[in-house]
């Protein structure tokens, strides 16, 4: 089959490797249907997530049709279709009970184009596929619930969960990527007085007001003065950040007001100035985390409610083997205009 192999820092292709197969009786094999490439591909061919190694099929993003399946599967048969989760989860470990799935301790986690081979292939192994994938309603689409993969949970869980956001916050995003805009879509569902997104591109802000976002601002303008402004000089209750870098992270942490939420979302390759020297007085909170996908299915019954709108999200499509094509695209958002691309059989 082919698959998109990491080569080490910067260097991928698209070439044949074995097929996929059942090493333990939890696994199962799917036929990839749709699959899309997420911000931490990027960050693994930038070099910033060395457990990678070369040789590692990458992605962790999918919607697939059960092949096979081994003898301890019980919820799966062949031929259905399903959501490939980004984490796999054992289900028994300390981490799994306490739904923690991102921390398994029983060879899960976020395995997938990390650890083992991952989707962005024409064939891939889901470990622990009972718990690590989802039966898809003939109602969805492969395109709508592919976002469900990383993208909506992760958003959802690390951002606006572990910012604690409520009715009537003035929450911040800083970096208007597809995560970030995912942050603003699932902030919405709290009733936020006011959503103020940052980001260094007019187009990405410009997808941030079509996600809810009632305040746009240029990151080299002035980020600070315009959540003042809106604040009443207070600052914002909750800010999540969404980019991965130190320059994002501290203007995180001079966005929030005293007593407010930092959410980190970004994955970081670079270490990060933390101010103590001014945050500590300030009463701030500051969380980071792996999404765990708990939400997972309830982000899916959402989804099929219609009280999700994801459409706006993906604006690229690509046959399978124009994979090489997509990442160029993605990898330039601020030429192409690319959020999420997605590419089909």
């Amino acid at each position: 089959m082919k698959a998109l192999v990491y080569g080490g820092p910067g260097k991928k292709s698209w070439k044949d490797v074995p097929d996929p197969t059942i090493e333990a009786p939890r696994d199962a094999i799917i036929r990839v249907d749709a699959v899309t490439i997420c911000g931490t591909d990027l960050h693994i061919l930038g070099g910033d997530v060395p457990a990678v190694q070369p040789g590692r099929v990458l992605g962790h993003e999918a919607v697939g049709t059960v092949v096979s399946v081994g003898d301890g599967v019980t919820n799966l048969a062949v031929g259905d279709r399903v959501l490939a989760s980004c984490i796999s989860a054992c289900g028994v470990c300390r981490y799994c009970r306490e739904g923690s799935y991102g921390q398994c301790l029983g060879g899960g986690g976020w395995v997938l184009g990390h650890t083992v081979d991952g989707v962005q292939a024409e064939y891939a192994r889901i470990p622990f596929a009972d718990l690590s994938t989802y039966r898809l309603p003939a109602t969805v689409s492969d395109e709508a619930a592919v976002l469900l993969a990383d993208i909506l949970p992760t958003s959802y869980e690390v951002g606006v969960l572990n910012g604690r956001v409520r009715p009537g916050d003035t929450v911040v995003v800083v970096g208007t990527g597809p995560i970030g805009l995912a942050a603003i879509l699932t902030a919405k569902l709290f009733s936020p007085a006011q959503v103020v997104a940052v980001d260094r591109a007019q187009s990405r802000l410009d997808a941030a007001k079509q996600f809810g976002a009632d305040v746009t601002v240029l990151a080299d303008a002035d980020p600070l003065a315009a959540v003042r402004e809106v604040t009443g000089g207070l600052g914002a209750d909750v800010v999540i950040e969404a980019v991965g870098t130190p320059a994002a992270f501290e203007l995180c942490t001079t966005l929030v007001r005293p007593g407010g939420h930092v959410a980190n979302v970004g994955v970081h390759g670079k270490p990060v100035t933390l101010h103590l020297e001014d945050l500590w007085i300030r009463n701030v909170t500051i969380t980071t985390g792996l999404v765990d996908t708990h939400s997972t299915a309830k982000l899916l019954d959402m989804l099929v409610a219609g009280q999700l709108d994801t459409g706006h999200l993906v604006t690229h499509r690509f046959p399978l083997d124009e994979i090489l094509a997509a990442y160029d695209v993605f990898a330039r958002p601020a030429e192409t205009g690319a959020l999420k691309v997605v590419l089909s059989r």
